[in-house]
């Protein structure tokens, strides 16, 4: 079967099954043939005392269900078809033992079903559970037997259900864990890939301009690409640490692999070396900084960087005539705020041209983490502004 067709109660069943090991699926088996010794077993031995044969069949019956017990999570239907033949047997033989002890076994299989297989299929096992209530009934059982036994099916089923939904939820909360890093971690490249090619495709083209004429200044600019490239690897070697340590160890057998690994990561200490990068393209980069900048928590201190860097990016990508660009980082009470604001042209029919792409979400993205926001739009009087503002959260 094509495993797109497939319902998702029926890839919940799988995932169910295999998040079980091999030690809890013993442990499984041992806590339910005990259950099952201790109690229709117990009965058998006390209602067929003086039985003879039938009293060795009975206990015959009943080490089949604990034995059949140990396949309940490989093939819980075949299980409970035979715990259940096995326990109206046992039931016809010693009429003294209950319905519903008997079929103690048949209902902890019922219970591992609606655990591990679809919705319907345990309905289904349900409604087959039920068919002995008239026995329980005729056999003097009257209300109160079938009741009990009832009583007793339904809750071995709610119980798989319970635990079938403690999964699913568990299962769900994984999976989000697992887009959330997945974005965070492209949020991350993002910035890191596109601020660096950006700055080196505008220093590549200004060193072919002037490479006959002004060797100089093309070697300034080989220069500057060579830096960037560097800083953007000691980056992104720091990100994938996050996939493979053994692979760090082994990056780290290099020359630089060891010198890369402990250079800080980035944050608002490291503002003069991301504008350093700009500068070596031909724009004019002014820093400006107000407040007490110690104790920020690395998270907020990140996006501050990551919000930066991406304006930057921004400017150098899409501001027409743009040659220069401020940045201004202050921390204001409870606040540290964020403006990056440059002199260029908006092109006609487009009021976010420095936001295109996933530029300007991305960096919203980033100060909603944090508990911030950001607005980013043209000026008045020209250019264009993003400006942020995030909590600030000090770390002791």
């Amino acid at each position: 079967m094509d495993p797109s067709s497939r319902q998702p109660g029926d890839v919940f069943a799988g995932e169910a099954r295999s998040e079980l090991s091999s030690r809890a699926v013993r442990a499984l088996w041992w806590g339910s043939a005990g259950l099952v010794l201790a109690v229709p077993g117990t009965a058998v031995l006390v209602a067929g005392a003086e039985r003879g044969w039938r009293l060795l069949v009975a206990v015959a019956l009943v080490l089949v269900q604990v034995c059949a017990l140990r396949w309940q999570v490989r093939a819980p239907v075949a299980v409970l078809a035979v715990n259940a033949a096995t326990g109206l047997a046992v039931w016809t033989l010693l009429p003294a033992v209950s319905l519903t002890g008997a079929l103690l076994a048949a209902q902890v299989a019922l219970c591992v079903l609606s655990a591990t297989r679809p919705r319907r299929a345990s309905v289904r096992a349900l409604a087959a559970m039920c068919l002995p209530v008239p026995l329980a009934f005729g056999a003097g059982g009257g209300p109160t037997g079938v009741t009990v036994y009832l009583l007793a099916v339904v809750l071995a089923w709610t119980a798989g259900q319970w635990r079938r939904a403690q999964q699913a939820r568990a299962g769900a909360e994984m999976r989000r864990a697992v887009v959330e890093e997945r974005a965070r971690i492209a949020r991350e490249v993002h910035d890191v890939v596109a601020h660096t090619l950006s700055v080196m495709v505008i220093q590549a083209g200004a060193a072919d301009d002037v490479f006959a004429e002004r060797p100089d200044q093309a070697r300034q600019a080989l220069r500057a690409i060579e830096s960037g490239a560097r800083s953007a690897l000691g980056e992104l070697r720091l990100l994938l640490q996050a996939f493979g340590p053994e692979a760090d160890e082994a990056d780290e057998a290099g020359d630089g692999g060891a010198r890369e690994q402990r250079e800080p990561g980035p944050s608002l200490a490291r503002l003069d070396e991301l504008a350093d990068t700009v500068r070596a393209s031909g724009m004019t980069v002014s820093v400006h900084r107000e407040g007490a900048f110690e104790g920020l928590s690395a998270a907020v201190g990140l996006a501050a960087y990551r919000i930066v860097q991406e304006a930057l990016t921004n400017t150098l990508r899409h501001a027409v005539g743009a040659d220069e660009v401020g940045v201004c980082v202050s921390v204001e009470g409870e606040c540290v705020t964020v403006s990056v604001v440059d002199n260029g042209r908006t092109p006609q029919g487009r009021s976010d041209a420095a936001g295109a792409g996933r530029g300007l979400v991305g960096m919203r993205e980033r100060a909603r983490l944090v508990g911030g926001s950001l607005r980013a739009g043209p000026l008045p009087q020209g250019g264009f502004e993003v400006a942020a503002r995030l909590p600030v959260e000090r770390v002791s």
